[in-house]
Protein backbone atom coordinates (compact mmCIF):
# COMPACT_ATOMS: atom_id res chain seq x y z
CA UNK A 1 0.00 0.00 0.00
CA UNK A 2 1.04 3.61 -0.89
CA UNK A 3 2.91 6.04 1.88
CA UNK A 4 0.50 8.60 2.77
CA UNK A 5 2.11 12.44 2.60
CA UNK A 6 0.52 14.94 4.05
CA UNK A 7 1.56 18.57 2.77
CA UNK A 8 0.90 21.62 4.49
CA UNK A 9 1.87 24.82 2.22
CA UNK A 10 -0.06 27.93 1.77
CA UNK A 11 1.27 28.85 -1.88
CA UNK A 12 -1.23 26.76 -4.12
CA UNK A 13 1.95 26.54 -6.90
CA UNK A 14 4.08 25.24 -4.46
CA UNK A 15 1.53 22.79 -2.60
CA UNK A 16 0.28 21.63 -5.98
CA UNK A 17 3.69 21.05 -7.49
CA UNK A 18 4.64 18.91 -4.92
CA UNK A 19 1.92 16.52 -4.72
CA UNK A 20 2.30 16.38 -8.43
CA UNK A 21 5.88 14.76 -8.06
CA UNK A 22 5.06 12.69 -4.65
CA UNK A 23 2.33 11.00 -6.33
CA UNK A 24 4.50 10.37 -9.58
CA UNK A 25 6.84 8.48 -6.70
CA UNK A 26 3.31 6.20 -5.68
CA UNK A 27 2.97 8.49 -2.73
CA UNK A 28 -0.54 9.09 -1.60
CA UNK A 29 -0.77 12.76 -1.08
CA UNK A 30 -2.97 14.76 0.95
CA UNK A 31 -2.95 18.75 1.19
CA UNK A 32 -3.79 21.47 3.77
CA UNK A 33 -3.18 25.36 2.70
CA UNK A 34 -2.44 25.96 6.50
CA UNK A 35 -1.54 24.35 10.10
CA UNK A 36 -4.93 24.86 11.18
CA UNK A 37 -6.25 22.56 7.90
CA UNK A 38 -3.82 20.32 9.09
CA UNK A 39 -4.70 19.81 12.28
CA UNK A 40 -8.59 19.20 11.11
CA UNK A 41 -6.54 16.54 8.52
CA UNK A 42 -5.20 15.13 11.80
CA UNK A 43 -8.29 14.74 13.83
CA UNK A 44 -9.43 11.94 10.68
CA UNK A 45 -6.47 10.41 9.23
CA UNK A 46 -2.42 9.89 10.25
CA UNK A 47 -0.04 10.44 7.64
CA UNK A 48 3.38 8.46 7.27
CA UNK A 49 4.96 11.44 7.32
CA UNK A 50 4.30 15.66 6.56
CA UNK A 51 5.80 17.99 4.42
CA UNK A 52 4.97 21.03 6.23
CA UNK A 53 6.12 24.85 5.59
CA UNK A 54 7.31 27.20 8.46
CA UNK A 55 5.52 30.35 7.60
CA UNK A 56 2.32 30.39 7.01
CA UNK A 57 -0.86 32.69 7.57
CA UNK A 58 -3.41 31.49 10.88
CA UNK A 59 -0.74 28.86 12.54
CA UNK A 60 2.60 28.66 11.13
CA UNK A 61 4.71 25.08 10.58
CA UNK A 62 6.72 25.53 14.37
CA UNK A 63 3.61 26.02 16.15
CA UNK A 64 1.45 23.04 13.97
CA UNK A 65 4.79 20.94 14.95
CA UNK A 66 4.80 21.36 18.91
CA UNK A 67 0.46 20.50 18.69
CA UNK A 68 1.30 17.73 16.84
CA UNK A 69 4.31 16.50 19.38
CA UNK A 70 1.71 17.94 22.26
CA UNK A 71 -0.23 14.84 20.89
CA UNK A 72 0.73 11.05 21.98
CA UNK A 73 -1.31 9.68 18.62
CA UNK A 74 0.71 11.82 16.63
CA UNK A 75 4.18 12.20 17.92
CA UNK A 76 5.94 9.42 15.67
CA UNK A 77 4.97 11.20 12.55
CA UNK A 78 8.33 12.24 10.43
CA UNK A 79 8.49 15.63 9.82
CA UNK A 80 10.07 17.69 7.18
CA UNK A 81 9.91 21.64 7.01
CA UNK A 82 10.27 23.36 3.96
CA UNK A 83 11.04 27.12 4.31
CA UNK A 84 12.81 29.95 2.53
CA UNK A 85 14.42 30.92 6.04
CA UNK A 86 17.82 29.79 5.91
CA UNK A 87 19.01 31.38 9.25
CA UNK A 88 20.81 29.01 11.65
CA UNK A 89 18.74 29.78 14.50
CA UNK A 90 15.48 28.74 12.31
CA UNK A 91 17.00 25.27 11.55
CA UNK A 92 17.87 24.98 15.10
CA UNK A 93 14.42 25.97 16.56
CA UNK A 94 13.00 23.37 13.38
CA UNK A 95 15.01 20.53 14.96
CA UNK A 96 14.13 21.59 18.41
CA UNK A 97 10.35 21.75 17.73
CA UNK A 98 10.73 17.30 16.14
CA UNK A 99 11.07 17.83 12.76
CA UNK A 100 13.66 15.10 10.86
CA UNK A 101 14.89 17.39 8.17
CA UNK A 102 14.91 20.95 6.76
CA UNK A 103 14.66 21.78 2.95
CA UNK A 104 15.02 25.34 1.84
CA UNK A 105 13.32 27.17 -0.72
CA UNK A 106 13.83 26.47 -3.81
CA UNK A 107 14.12 22.83 -3.53
CA UNK A 108 15.23 20.07 -5.90
CA UNK A 109 12.86 17.54 -5.90
CA UNK A 110 15.60 14.56 -5.61
CA UNK A 111 16.49 16.06 -2.47
CA UNK A 112 13.08 16.40 -1.41
CA UNK A 113 12.49 12.23 -2.57
CA UNK A 114 16.01 11.51 -0.76
CA UNK A 115 15.07 12.47 2.52
CA UNK A 116 11.42 12.01 2.67
CA UNK A 117 12.78 8.09 1.87
CA UNK A 118 15.53 8.73 4.55
CA UNK A 119 12.34 9.74 7.10
CA UNK A 120 10.21 7.05 6.45
CA UNK A 121 13.07 4.55 7.20
CA UNK A 122 12.98 6.03 10.36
Amino acid sequence: MAQTILVVEDESQVRMLLAKLLEKNDYEVSTASDGLEAMKYLEESRPDLMLVDVMMPRLDGFSLVKAIRYNPENRSIPIIFLTAKTDARSMIEGINVGAKFFLTKPFQIGDVLAKIKKALEG
